[in-house]
């Protein structure tokens, strides 16, 4: 549980900007330092910042949900103002070993000036985080795969993933989804996990959602693989308490799939109208299996007609090499959120061989997107909610 471990630190850091803000409004004004204001509002502030614990405890409700909605934001809060006092720390330690030690630059006016830009800097970027969150692209490739497609010279393939239906996201960001896919309209679907938020009962329209679903005009229909948030496990604040564990795949998240309309893969392939195949692969760290194994690319391609153009669909955007050497033309995937916000773009972009957007390996074109949804905190910096439009053009000469 390695939540256990990091509780300490992120109290240390609640509490220091805690201090941090107190003195800074005292700053500003002297009343702001009278117990009257004080204390509601440190208590206001500590239970905002036990949010995530909050909700972790409480049983299903209405007062749950919006705890938990609370939680989402205040993560993105906590983590832009401590970056704004922390560079202010640094350059203060900085400028006091120089010069500017005895300079207006420590002084109480300036003290005022600096925290007030902190504070509208974070107020602003999470807004805007927020907001952009919320706002579904449509983001267009154009991929060439060398292969015959029975009739066909070119298909447009929509790829989803990253849902993450819960508490943050539910039937309104869904329906839009549908619709920007509509838009489209597109010959195949694909959906490229974590289609839940690791909880059924955090739907708050489960049937709402489904009607949703079953909107999508796709000429081959819908098709898709699970992620490792599809499965029912406690999460708190990012971090799950089944370490070492393989949970199994909810039957209920299961069955919901499949009234959405949608044809989940498990570690399996099909070949659609006689004309391609699309393999869909379980997830690397969360398979849904008993002894948590998954099958080998390889063995999923093995005695398919590779003269017909082959789509695999990974969760995870992992073992391309291997996918493009056992025959793959396209490797869809997400999981990455392209780090959803910064400075977790930074991140991302340095631990996944294609963390975001197309890669072509050997003869195979890998497409990761950036979600749909959110996890964690609900906001995207730097990043965008987006589907995926994959002009496929075949070679059928």
């Amino acid at each position: 549980m390695i939540f256990m471990f990091l509780l300490p630190p992120y109290l240390a850091v609640v509490i220091y900007l805690l201090i941090r803000f107190l003195s800074w409004l005292k700053h500003c004004n002297h009343r702001f330092d009278w117990k009257r204001f004080k204390i509601p509002f440190t208590v206001v502030y500590i239970a905002t910042a036990l949010s995530p614990l909050l909700a972790f405890v409480l049983p299903k409700s209405l007062f749950a949900v919006i705890v938990r909605r609370v939680s989402t934001y205040w993560i993105g809060v906590l983590i832009y103002s401590m970056m704004g006092v922390v560079l202010f720390e640094i350059l203060r330690f900085i400028a006091k070993r120089t010069k500017l030690k005895n300079t207006k630059l420590f002084s109480r006016g300036s003290a005022v000036t600096i925290g007030s830009l902190i504070t509208v800097a974070t107020i602003i970027v999470c807004l805007y985080g927020g907001w952009n969150a919320r706002n579904i692209r449509v983001t267009e490739y154009e991929v060439s795969v060398s292969k015959n497609c029975k009739d066909t010279d070119e298909m447009k393939i929509v790829l989803v993933a990253d849902l993450h239906m819960g508490y943050s996201i539910g039937v309104r960001q869904i329906g839009k989804m549908v619709d920007r896919i509509n838009e489209q309209q597109p010959d195949l679907v694909v959906v490229a996990g974590d289609i839940f938020d690791n909880s059924y009962d955090s739907l708050d329209d489960p049937e709402g959602i489904k009607k949703e679903f079953r909107r999508i005009d796709s000429k081959y229909g819908v098709y898709a693989t699970m992620g490792n948030h599809d499965i029912e496990e406690k999460i708190l604040m990012g971090f799950t308490f089944s370490w070492g564990e393989s949970p199994e795949l909810s039957k209920q998240m299961q069955d919901f799939v499949d009234d959405c309309g949608i044809k989940v893969l498990y570690d399996e392939s099909v070949l659609v109208d006689d004309k391609f195949y699309i393999v869909g692969r379980r997830d690397r760290d969360k398979p849904g299996t008993q002894d948590g194994s998954r099958a080998d690319v390889k063995e999923l391609t093995e005695g398919l007609d590779k003269t017909k153009p082959v789509f695999v669909i990974c969760h995870e955007p992992d073992e391309l090499q291997e996918t493009a050497d056992a025959g793959a033309d396209i490797d869809f995937g997400g999981h990455t959120h392209d780090g959803q916000f910064f400075p977790l773009t930074m991140v991302v972009r340095n631990i996944w061989e294609n963390p975001y957007g197309t890669l072509e390996k050997d003869k195979m074109t890998s497409v990761v997107t950036s979600g749909v949804g959110v996890y964690g905190p609900y906001m995207r910096v730097g990043t965008i909610s987006e589907i995926c439009s994959v002009k496929v053009k075949f070679d059928n000469k």
